[in-house]
């Protein structure tokens, strides 16, 4: 059932957006909210935690980007860092509107929540505030993962999911495709 003005665009079409946007808001929270928790409430500068032999909670700074990468704590390079990080997240909206697939639009909006979850622990703290450390020590030698975060886990998870649409998730989209209800171009027959 089409709305007055919408120019052809029904509820169902917009659905794939609606749940790209409730992902990155679900990321945004979470990221968020565990941060400020472990921060605030679990004092976790003052003390790692450790929950397993295998995984910790320890707080790392990270001023580069993915994996510690670009360790610099200049101005410059942190405001080019910002300016790549906007411009990744408009292109990936913009991407994210013109999707067909429920699929396809969650895992971009993981990846736009995971990407503006980091950007706002960069404007607030002028780094990323990672918290979560897997390791396994096996005889002498100690295996250590880099320190992550839940906004980590979500592009991750995003990036996944695209995958997974771009290899099996087709069917969806080439459905809505022949009946032209999907195409954003197309008015509904």
């Amino acid at each position: 059932m089409e709305g007055a003005g919408s120019g052809g665009v029904t509820t169902q079409t917009r659905l794939p957006q609606a749940v790209g946007v409730v992902a990155a808001l679900v990321a945004i929270g979470f990221d968020q909210g565990s941060k400020q928790f472990l921060l605030q409430v679990l004092h976790l500068a003052d003390h790692p935690i450790r929950l397993t032999p295998f995984f910790d909670l320890v707080l790392a700074w990270n001023i580069g980007i993915s994996f510690g990468w670009l360790q610099n704590d200049s101005q410059l390079v942190q405001a080019a860092l910002m300016a790549v990080k906007l411009g990744a997240v408009v292109a990936l909206a913009y991407w994210m509107i013109r999707v067909r697939t429920v699929i396809a639009s969650l895992a971009l909006g993981l990846i736009i929540g995971g990407a503006i979850g980091n950007a706002i622990d960069r404007l607030v703290y002028g780094a990323v505030v990672d918290f979560a450390h897997f390791h396994l020590q096996i005889g002498e030698k100690i295996f250590s993962w880099y320190v992550f975060n839940l906004a980590d886990v979500a592009i991750v998870l995003g990036v996944l999911a695209l995958l997974y649409d771009s290899f099996w998730g087709g069917a969806e989209a080439k459905d809505q495709s022949e009946d032209g209800a999907a195409d954003p171009g197309r008015p509904a027959p």
